[in-house]
């Protein structure tokens, strides 16, 4: 049976990392594009890297539930179609979403059958990581503290798995599928 694998953690957890390596350790193992009510940009097509939809057509996913989850960001909105998933499901394939835990939470309740793992570093290793990307002492602790509010939110994941070591954390996951 195919499996909804929803992947995530704070900024400094690895999320792109493993998820590439899951990707490619198994071909078969699916992404879902996400859906946008923003205007495409110069040089995007509809189905590469979004779905593309005006605020009409947004509306009506919305209101037919289609929507696993969805968020407002600088104006814009972008979510996950249910229907895209489930044509994935439904054909065999396991379907990975890597999100932030706000998101996950909404899938997770739309979708109680998704396993959730929430990928947390130790607190050394995620402040070695946020110095290294931080260009000030101000954005470190910014990081940090979001990192802290998240995990506090991530009390609804099935699992919590340990991301200091990425390769033995994308070993860990390729065993759940």
């Amino acid at each position: 049976m195919a499996e909804l694998l929803v992947l995530s953690g704070p900024s400094g957890a690895g999320l792109g990392e493993i998820t590439a390596a899951l990707f490619a350790a198994r071909p078969a193992l699916r992404a879902v594009t996400p859906v946008t009510a923003r205007k495409m940009k110069e040089g995007e097509k509809d189905g590469a890297g979004f779905y593309f939809y005006d605020l009409e057509g947004w509306n009506a996913l919305k209101e037919s539930g289609d929507l696993l989850e969805c968020t407002e960001f600088a104006g814009n909105d972008y979510g996950t179609s249910r229907r895209l998933v489930l044509r994935e499901l439904d054909a065999g394939h396991d379907v990975l979403l890597n999100l932030p835990p706000e998101r996950a939470a909404q899938v997770k309740r739309s979708m109680p059958e998704a396993l959730c793992v929430y990928l947390e570093p130790s607190p050394a290793e995620l402040e070695k990581r946020c110095r290294a990307v931080s260009r000030s002492e101000l954005e470190c602790r910014v990081r940090l503290e979001e990192a802290a509010r998240q995990r506090d939110l991530s009390g609804f994941c099935d699992l919590r798995l340990s991301s200091d070591d990425l390769p033995a954390a994308a070993a860990q996951l390729l065993s759940l599928l």
